[in-house]
């Protein structure tokens, strides 16, 4: 589930933007935002796993 955002947060993503950006660029932003985020958000719940416990998976080479 998203976490809530304040529309300062919002009006700061969108001042980042270029002059010629579209939706497009914008809706990328959110992504990678919210991406980041969840990614952290795992990583203080200690949802990660390390590096060599996934390449030891799959076989690859650490």
């Amino acid at each position: 589930m998203s976490k809530a955002f304040k529309k300062d947060e919002a009006h700061k993503l969108i001042d980042q933007l270029p002059p010629d950006a579209t939706w497009d660029d914008l809706m990328h932003e959110i992504y990678v935002r919210e991406t980041v985020e969840r990614g952290l958000a795992d990583s203080e719940a200690g949802l990660t796993k390390d590096v060599r416990e996934v390449r030891a998976k799959y076989g690859l080479p650490e």
